[in-house]
């Protein structure tokens, strides 16, 4: 587009996008509400909101996977019609998904021209890809070789592989996803060179994030959603993130932890040489130790997919183990029939999963028969020997999703109608309330809205301060810098080293997530990657 890539071209030139009135319903619910949005050729533009504000349908309905009730759509200031995903190509849009929409045994250039193959003979299609990949991989930075399967991939050559599969549809406006939320500090660093580099080219990108930090580094400007409508469209530099906070949930946001500082007493969790073989007979974890006292969070921080998820599994009792593990100086089975969730509550562990829709909630169930998941035998719920006290059971959980403040407060309702950091509230309501001595928590606020996050970092803490131990796992590393006491970083099911929070900085963990340890001559980034695709085998799991 003539002149687009310079800052005069840009104000002169057709919006790339422009949405007029979008409205879209789902039944009762008004997911868009006459939304209006412009975004110029040959920039950055960030959108940013709530669960729930309307973010991703209304990026579905740009990208074809919707169809608005109301409203129109202009690309390049022509009205388009985009029925579908094949319509929104056609008009140059592209879409990288925050879960990769990638066929793991396919090999990227499989990939890549599955869906746009020419004939029915695939050498040329192949032949004519990998030259275009070539191109492009040194235009942008997107280097990834073109035979390796998915499978075998990192997280962040993953997720090139979906920008090289917009690029060669030849998309202009390409739409990113929560783009970071797997990705190391240096994939991360990455991944914003490349944007630039699509930026400087005229691409045009869409951001959508609830990294408020991401969006003041990356972007040109901002549009903010609220509860189905726009609220706001800012020029970045002239923006802050507490305003933006506040734009998005219509309130003053402490976006710092504030806590007072650690009282450890007595070790409550101790893991010795912990080793665990999945069922595809891979190590997972090798030889794991570390120690948990009352009244302090150690964080986990790692890439997703390096044992994490596999340590909380054995210390929840979902998964068998070798080595040793002490909770307040007692012996817990790792083995047998006493090694299960059930044993470990009564062992005052508790545990909130990684994934709450799978693993910490049954989503046809209400919210109060949520609420007491695994605690159903504890006598305080029983009317008689063959009968819970059904009425007892709503009361409670009535009062304790007050506390918590689940919106709505109603325990009758289902687990899969309250949002995403709703559903989060409910599961950590119900371990916490037991107020255990030991409460593991994986990925705490994944895909919750920022005010949630402030009342469940907060929920936390409060329980750091009863003096109950805390085992935090999170990709996040500023999650982990900001809540954690004692930070250890596993890497390929290894303990990498352990930091002070006060004394480390993302870029030295980011090192150790990616196996990296000698800090006194940083690597380049091609060594991180080399690292992380090591760790990175077949079967890794690249979500957590």
């Amino acid at each position: 587009m003539p002149g687009a890539d310079t800052a005069e071209g840009r104000q002169t030139a057709a919006p790339a996008i422009e949405l007029r009135g979008i409205s879209k319903a789902f039944g009762p619910v008004q997911a868009n509400r006459d939304i209006s949005l412009k975004v110029m050729p040959g920039t950055i533009h960030g959108i940013v909101g709530e669960n729930g504000a309307g973010k991703s349908t209304l990026m579905s309905i740009l990208y074809g996977f919707y169809k608005a009730d109301a409203g129109e759509i202009f690309v390049g200031g022509q009205k388009t019609l985009i029925p579908d995903s094949q319509a929104a190509i056609k008009a140059g849009i592209g879409m990288v998904f925050q879960h990769f929409k990638l066929v793991q045994n396919f090999t990227v250039l499989e990939n890549v021209i599955l869906g746009v193959e020419e004939g029915a003979r695939l050498k040329a299609s192949l032949a004519k890809a990998r030259g275009s990949l070539k191109r492009l991989a040194e235009e942008y930075e997107l280097n990834v070789d073109p035979d390796a399967k998915i499978e075998d991939l990192s997280v962040g050559h993953q997720q090139r592989v979906e920008i090289l599969k917009a690029l060669y549809r030849q998309a202009d406006i390409l739409i990113l996803d929560e783009p970071t939320g797997v990705l190391t500090p240096a994939e991360a660093d990455h991944l914003f060179r490349i944007l630039d580099n699509l930026k400087a080219e005229g691409k045009t990108i869409v951001l959508i994030t609830h990294k408020l930090r991401e969006i003041m580094a990356v972007t040109d400007t901002v549009s903010v959603m609220r509860r189905g409508e726009m609220t706001a469209t800012l020029e970045t530099a002239t923006t802050s993130p507490e305003e933006l906070a506040e734009l998005m949930v219509g309130r003053k946001v402490l976006l710092r932890v504030d806590k007072k500082p650690a009282q450890p007493g007595q070790t409550v969790l101790e893991v010795e040489d912990l080793h665990v073989t999945d069922e595809d007979g891979v190590a997972r974890l090798k030889g794991v130790s570390f120690h948990v006292r009352a009244g302090e969070i150690l964080g986990i921080a790692g890439v997703a997919g390096n044992g994490q998820s596999h340590l909380l599994e054995v210390l929840g009792g979902v998964r068998e183990a070798t080595g040793r593990i002490r909770v307040n100086g007692q012996d817990i089975d790792l083995t047998g029939k006493h090694s299960d969730g059930r044993s470990r509550r009564a062992r005052g562990i508790a545990h909130v999963p990684e994934d709450r829709q799978r693993q910490g909630l049954v989503m046809a169930f209400k919210a109060w028969e949520n609420m007491i998941l695994g605690y159903h035998h504890d006598p305080a719920y029983q009317k008689n020997r063959f009968l819970m006290d059904n009425a007892a059971i709503r009361t409670e959980s009535a009062a304790s999703m007050q506390r918590f403040d689940v919106r709505p407060p109603n325990p009758n309702l289902a687990a899969r109608n309250f949002s995403g950091g709703n559903q989060q509230k409910i599961v950590l309501a119900r371990e916490i309330e037991r107020s255990p001595d030991l409460l593991l928590v994986g990925q705490p606020t994944r895909g919750v809205d920022i005010g949630a996050i402030e009342f469940i970092h907060q929920s936390i803490l409060d329980l750091r301060d009863a003096g109950k131990a805390i085992l935090l796992v999170s990709v996040e590393l500023e999650e982990i810098l900001s809540m954690s006491d004692r930070i250890a970083v596993i890497f390929d099911g290894l303990i990498m080293g352990e930091r002070l929070p006060d004394e480390t900085d993302e870029k030295e963990l980011g090192l150790l997530m990616a196996g990296i340890t000698d800090t006194e001559a940083p690597p380049d980034f091609e060594t991180i990657e080399a690292a992380l695709d090591a760790a990175a085998g077949p079967g890794d799991a690249p979500h957590g």
